[in-house]
């Protein structure tokens, strides 16, 4: 193996080759693998994606990916490095069985035929590796071009809007949410035809943002991004892309995702403008009279009736298999009396996003145009809004 050392030596960059011996603290290692498996496949009909890629230089530090080919995650943490070199590990049985295993110090060491020894107090485990040439190359973050976002700022973004994305695989371009970034400000839209949502925080400075950048970034990654931003001490993350890729760095680690193609269509067309018949009401109470009304609506649309009259907001829903159930609500209204048919679903899922605390306005024109909620928080730099498309009843 001497040859494949001293190549390295010669090449610090490249990828590092040779026997790979480390030995590395279980809850640094816990930590990273936690953070990466939920990107491998579970079923794949390319065995190797099954694999996280474990890669130690000779600057002590182990470098952990996982790949699904759509996207991928590179991580890495701090490891005592005897041998520098790669080998590719069972993902999920690797997770499986550092849980299992007690604090301290794992000695990990590739054997022969892609073996892979794990050693940790009086446990000794060999495990069934592959090639590490046959790990799919994954994108590098781009040298320069990137963009800093608040992790706090995209956090609330990205929840006030994933839910609102499509299922259907067919409309592939509703199959993610569209981020728009300005000097000062940043937006994100999320629809699937039936109900919008849409978050604009005023306030940001984006350097390196001339006009409007617009990405559509895929709900799978949306939901990484999620996960990575939740368990992250940064105050910042880098956002790049490419032609093909999108990178998100957060900390010590590296999401990237394949763009979807396509246009996210015109959004600000279906932005209610005179939607001006409205009602405040305590987001709790909402939330409590909707949950009750629901149980009794049909099961394939979960259609509810909300009829506005004299001060009063009343639900109601009525099934021939479940029965009846009517709910009311004190609160102002003097506009014409309005009944207008949602999907009680829809509605539960924006009183959830915004936590069901404080007050909630609901924005109606007619019976037959969209509806639109907001919270009614008085927080002039996030403006969020959500439209539903009502339904018959």
């Amino acid at each position: 193996m001497t040859t494949a050392t001293h190549d390295s030596e010669m090449t610090a960059n490249a990828a590092p080759t040779g026997n790979l011996e480390i030995s590395v603290s279980r809850a640094e290692l816990l930590r990273e693998l936690t953070a990466a498996q939920s990107v491998v496949e579970r079923k794949t009909t390319i065995p190797i994606l099954s694999n996280f890629l474990f890669e130690a230089t000779e600057d002590g530090k182990l470098t952990i990916t996982a790949t699904d080919l759509d996207q991928s995650l590179r991580t890495s943490c701090t490891a005592k490095v005897k041998k520098a070199g790669a080998c590719t590990i069972p993902a999920r049985k690797l997770y499986d069985y550092i849980k299992l295993l007690p604090e301290g110090d794992i000695s990990i060491k590739l054997m022969d035929n892609h073996w892979v020894q794990i050693r940790a107090g009086r446990s000794n485990t060999k495990m069934v590796g592959m090639a590490r040439a046959n790990f799919p190359q994954v994108p590098e973050f781009p040298a320069a071009g990137a963009v800093k976002i608040q992790v706090s700022s995209l956090k609330n973004m990205v929840l006030k809007t994933i839910f609102a994305i499509s299922n259907e695989e067919s409309r592939y371009t509703l199959n993610g949410a569209l981020l728009v970034l300005k000097a000062e400000s940043m937006a994100m839209v999320a629809t699937d035809g039936h109900r919008l949502a849409h978050i604009e925080k005023m306030g940001e400075q984006l350097d390196g943002v001339q006009g409007e950048k617009k990405t559509l970034i895929p709900r799978k990654a949306l939901g990484e991004l999620s996960g990575l931003l939740a368990n992250t001490d940064a105050e910042t993350l880098d956002f790049a892309d490419d032609d093909q890729t999108l990178f998100f760095r957060v900390g010590g680690r590296v999401l990237t995702s394949r763009k979807l193609t396509g246009q996210f269509p015109n959004y600000e067309a279906v932005l209610p403008r005179d939607n001006n018949k409205f009602v405040i009401v305590r987001s709790e109470d909402l939330m409590g009279s909707i949950q009750r009304v629901a149980q009794f609506a049909d099961e394939r649309s979960g259609a509810i009736k909300i009829r506005l009259e004299q001060n009063e907001l009343k639900l109601s829903s009525s099934s021939t298999d479940a029965g009846e159930s009517e709910d009311s609500i004190e609160t102002p209204y003097n506009y014409d009396p309005l009944v207008v048919g949602f999907n009680s679903q829809y509605l539960l899922d924006f009183l959830k996003a915004i936590g069901n605390t404080g007050e909630v306005r609901l924005e109606f024109k007619d019976a037959q145009s969209a509806g639109q909620m907001r919270p009614e928080d008085g927080n002039e730099d996030v403006k969020y809004r959500y439209i539903l498309m009502p339904m018959r009843i």
